[in-house]
């Protein structure tokens, strides 16, 4: 987990249906982008119309590789329309400095991050 990169990208739509649709197509269409550990569609319990879009990635590497890559644009373009339109910049990237799975997480005590 630590050196891990997490992308989080900020939404907001009263269109639930095509923000899943959108994001089901960008996974399928990342499927396989080197680094790419996988994704997640977060909905605020607080408020229905505002999503987080949160990718995990092996290496700030691997993300910059796939971020000045020419698929990049593309492969995101179904989500573009839902960007939040209230922020300056609606995302962020983040390096995992520590971690601490749950007792049972399947990480073993002596190979937990601190």
């Amino acid at each position: 987990m630590k050196g891990e990169i997490r992308v989080l990208l900020y939404h907001s739509t009263e269109d639930t249906e095509g923000i899943t649709a959108a994001y089901h197509q960008v996974s399928r269409a990342m499927d396989g982008v080197p680094g790419l550990l996988g994704n997640e569609l977060l909905v605020s319990p607080y408020d229905s119309t505002e999503f987080v879009v949160v990718s995990r990635w092996a290496s700030r590497a691997d993300f910059d590789r796939w971020e000045r890559g020419p698929e990049h644009k593309g492969q995101t373009a179904p989500l573009r329309p839902y960007r939040h339109p209230g922020m300056a910049r609606p995302f962020g990237v983040y390096e995992v400095s520590a971690a601490y799975p749950a007792a049972g997480a399947g990480v073993p005590a002596g190979r937990r991050s601190r």
